[in-house]
């Protein structure tokens, strides 16, 4: 029995000795509460709304107002035409669109006034809340008002089936390639760290920058290969479309996966062991691609506070790329600033890990 105690003492002190992984324990079960029980939400808040009321038409712009003072519903603009609406859908910039006709008092008063709603189909159950709730205000104007009912025709944009897996697929992309890319890379370099192979490179006429070329380009080749296996099946399984451009899809996977490795290279070089290595990967980088990207949980709405949390995470700028290309067909037009964002992040954290790396190899 004395023995038994003897060697759980001992294991408990190996335990607090090893003070990092016992940190990340100990902030593991706060993180995932906290996460997930802000962005674990059924409610809807906040839906970007456009309205198109044809101008000179008061019963139009009543409804606009209409629309414009619910809380569910936040008004981002109104345009005067259909026309207007389709490049802010593709864009991201609106959730749903209520679209007024011409003639619209006169139809009215004839009892045979129609609207349409638009609504941006990618997130399925976003997509019926939103319009569900745009249909809500329309009624609700037309009692109030004492007006003949209105017909209203509803429209699913980008995904007219409300397919599922249109909405998780590609957000499974940018979850395997973080996987790949940065818990194999940190995985790797800490064992190499353990084994102490990786200060015989001190020895070698090798540079850092070459370094950590060499380190990453295998895992670099391997992401890049289960990209191309990843939408493959995404295609041909699942019948995930890709509507814009193959090149331009396959660069920001390119430049996702050099960000996704660079944080792998810091995570190793600043951790002990393969185990604390694998637990700040889970902690810093998987748990954040699975709730603050807008892969399963939109990011319109989670709490205000963590809504610019979700901008500091590759996977974020990664994924509205990707569903831009594969399902909106938008191109580098309108991705743009996703780009150059995405492209900035790697960029940054190639510098920090080839630093961090070459410190540590000083």
């Amino acid at each position: 029995m004395s023995a038994f105690r003897s060697f759980v003492v001992k294991e408990t002190r190996h335990i607090l000795r090893d003070r990092q992984t016992l940190a990340v324990l100990l902030a593991l079960p706060f993180v995932m509460v906290l996460l997930f029980g802000s962005v674990l939400r059924t409610d809807v808040d906040g839906v970007r709304t456009v309205v198109v009321a044809p101008p000179g038409d008061a019963l139009a712009d009543d409804l606009a107002r209409a629309v414009g003072a619910t809380t569910a519903l936040r008004l981002v603009a109104v345009r005067a035409s259909e026309a207007e609406v389709e490049p802010l859908l593709r864009a991201g910039r609106a959730d749903v669109a209520l679209v007024i006709p011409t003639g619209f008092a006169r139809r009215l008063a004839a009892g045979r006034a129609e609207v349409l709603i638009l609504s941006d189909g990618i997130n399925p159950s976003y997509a019926q809340t939103a319009a569900s709730y745009v249909r809500a205000v329309v009624l609700g104007w037309a009692a109030r008002g004492g007006a003949s009912p209105v017909s209203l025709t509803v429209r699913m944009r980008f995904n007219p089936t409300l397919e599922s897996a249109h909405l998780f697929v590609p957000g499974l992309l940018a979850f395997v390639l973080t996987l790949v890319s940065a818990l194999m890379t940190a995985i790797a370099l800490a064992r190499e760290k353990e084994r102490g192979t990786l200060e015989v490179l001190l020895v070698s006429p090798l540079r850092p920058v070459q370094i950590v070329v060499g380190k990453v380009a295998p895992y670099l080749a391997l992401a890049f290969v289960n990209a191309l296996t990843a939408l493959g099946v995404a295609v041909a399984v699942f019948g995930v479309p890709v509507r814009g451009s193959l090149a331009l899809l396959l660069l920001a996977t390119l430049v996702f996966v050099l960000a996704s490795l660079a944080l792998g290279v810091l995570i190793a070089t600043r951790v002990p062991d393969q185990r604390t290595a694998m637990m700040g990967v889970l902690l810093g980088l998987l748990l954040p691609t699975l709730a603050l990207t807008g892969f399963i949980f939109p990011v319109a709405s989670m709490p205000d506070w963590l809504q610019p949390v979700t901008r500091v995470v590759p996977a974020t700028w990664y994924l509205l790329v990707a569903r831009g290309v594969m399902l909106k067909g938008v191109g580098l037009a309108v991705l743009w600033q996703e780009m150059l964002v995405l492209t900035g992040m790697a960029a940054v954290l190639l510098l920090a890990a080839s630093r961090a790396l070459a410190d540590r190899l000083r």
